[in-house]
């Protein structure tokens, strides 16, 4: 099991579409506003890896078509919250702006190519479990890690809040984060 977590760990930890939005939404909107945020990633992270264990991880393996379908539509919807990430403005259009909701942020695990490549990596080091203990075992150990892996980065972005007080500066930061989300939408189809 600590392989599993360590696995799981450092491949949550490590920059993804997840980490990118968590840490621009902590220093844009604040820690406590992101929270939603949050624990929709946690959430849908662990429904995707319980799902991974189930043998939805398989189908994506066995059928490519179903595969690109997924890529098109998480390359899409990564390339809308990187245009988004793009067009942050000033501090006082902060009104009209909203980290992402909870039910948004579950329902983007399912096309989050990272989340799904990690999963179903991770399935490796629980083959010997029956298909309901691996699922479990995955669906824990996501979001137990994930939990932590979301709050420091969500954390880490409110600390770059303050750094960002200027419009200058936030707008770069913004920019650059839209920029690594659309590269990340170009690796989907790696």
């Amino acid at each position: 099991m600590a392989a599993l977590l360590g696995f799981v760990f450092f491949g949550l930890f490590s920059p993804g579409p997840n980490v990118i939005l968590l840490t621009s939404s902590g220093a844009r909107f604040g820690f406590r506003a992101t929270l939603p945020h949050l624990f929709g990633v946690v959430l849908g992270v662990g429904i995707t890896a319980f799902a991974t264990g189930l043998g939805l991880g398989w189908l994506l393996l066995t059928f490519p078509a179903l595969r690109a379908v997924l890529a098109v539509i998480a390359a899409g919807w990564i390339l809308w919250m990187a245009w988004g990430l793009w067009q942050a403005g000033p501090i006082r259009q902060r009104a009209t702006a909203r980290p992402m909701r909870f039910v948004e942020a579950v329902l983007f695990q399912w096309v989050n190519p990272k989340v799904w490549a990690v999963a179903v990596a991770a399935t490796a080091y629980v083959d010997a479990l029956g298909p309901w203990q691996k699922a479990l075992a995955l669906g824990l150990a996501f979001s137990g890690t994930n939990l932590f892996v979301c709050l420091f980065w969500t954390y880490a972005g409110s600390l770059l809040s303050t750094l960002m007080q200027r419009d200058s500066v936030r707008i770069v930061f913004m920019r650059v984060m839209a920029v690594g989300l659309a590269v990340f939408s170009a690796l989907v189809f790696l």
